[in-house]
């Protein structure tokens, strides 16, 4: 079974503001990545978008975006501690 997820990114610059190829450099969480926002077209710097697979797919709040932070940050947390379980 294969899991796909959309991620938010904070939005650190506009490389290309063309509305087909419009593009931005995003963190998550100090990874950056070159990330299309043509689907976004209302996002600028500082926003935090969802992103799936290269695409910001929707706008989202910083609150919003910390809690799924927390959430994954907990689930790979509970990931290693079942990983030593099953390995330990």
């Amino acid at each position: 079974m294969n899991m796909c997820l959309a991620v938010p990114g904070k939005i650190l610059s506009l490389v290309s503001d063309d509305p087909i190829m419009r593009t931005g450099r995003v963190s998550f969480g100090g990874i950056v990545k070159e990330v299309n926002l043509a689907y976004t077209p209302e996002a600028g710097v500082d926003d935090y978008v969802i992103v799936h697979v290269g695409f910001a797919i929707s706008t989202v709040d910083e609150q919003e975006a910390a809690r799924v932070f927390a959430y994954l940050s907990e689930l790979e947390t509970l990931g290693e501690e079942l990983s030593d379980a099953l390995h330990g």
